[in-house]
């Protein structure tokens, strides 16, 4: 891995020592070693395939490691679980709803499934309805909703019980310009009350906008992370990503090949 630097002086939300995955005799994930500051918005960037996904799924708990530790707030995940998801907030890839609820009822559903009282929750779906621009569709069943909304709605899901540390991936793909800005405006105000943001993108741009802590995947492995500016190293996002990831210019579209394409027919 490439060391962007001396270790973060803000507590860390997030620490993994030498995660590993493997399915059958493919290794996902080769033994990671991610941190992430508390109270940053940090961006888990990687190819298709990196093991981006396995990664967040081991330190969230939704799948065991074959090697490893994950801890959230000093806590490990896997000895004290309980603790560890009530700190947690999980938006994952590809997210099933209960569609035949409303927007209003799930939300409600999933508070008290927190064990928060009833006129809590109550409050607080209320309040995160407005601030999602759901309020005119909160009797309206999920089933109905757009992916945008599906996304907001998901998204206010993981909000309700106030966590500590947010995960989202993909949370912006196939969401439409309006309601991505909606999320985001959300995640910047959960993130400036010092919550941690930590979400995977392919979209270098957006990563490069939104965090401040960035770290890259590639074949299993961490292979660079730090400070946004710290590891763009004078270069885009996008640049120090193919970089790192040992992309060239000339591979894919833009090599040789493909001499057929655009010539005519006739």
């Amino acid at each position: 891995m490439t060391d962007m630097g001396d270790a973060p002086a803000a507590p860390e939300a997030v620490r993994t020592y030498g995660l590993v995955k493997r399915f059958g005799e493919q290794v996902a994930v080769a033994g990671v070693d991610l941190v992430v500051p508390k109270g940053s918005f940090a961006g888990l960037v990687g190819p298709n395939g990196a093991g981006k996904t396995t990664t967040l799924s081991m330190i969230t708990g939704l799948l065991r490691p074959d090697a490893g530790v994950a801890t959230i707030g000093g806590a490990d995940v896997w000895r004290d679980p309980v603790l560890v998801k009530a700190r947690v907030g999980v938006l994952p890839e590809g997210l099933r709803l209960f569609e035949r609820l409303s927007g209003r009822e799930l939300l409600t559903y999933n508070g008290r499934l927190r064990g928060i009282s009833k006129d809590e929750v109550g409050r607080r779906a209320e309040e995160l309805l407005k601030v999602m621009d759901l309020a005119g569709a909160a009797d309206k069943l999920v089933v109905d909703y757009s992916t945008g909304m599906r996304k907001k709605i998901a998204l206010a899901a993981a909000l309700l019980h106030n966590p500590e540390v947010l995960f989202l991936d993909e949370p912006f793909e196939g969401v439409d310009p309006v309601s991505a800005n909606t999320l985001i405006e959300v995640l910047r105000r959960y993130t400036a009350s010092g919550s941690t943001v930590i979400f995977s993108s392919h979209v270098m741009e957006l990563v490069e906008r939104l965090c401040d802590w960035v770290s890259v995947m590639n074949r299993g492995q961490i292979v660079a992370q730090g400070p946004t500016g710290r590891v763009r190293d004078g270069n885009t996002l996008n640049e120090a990503f193919l970089r790192l990831v040992g992309a060239r210019a000339e591979d894919g579209a833009g090599g040789e090949g493909l001499s057929w394409l655009g010539s005519s027919s006739a």
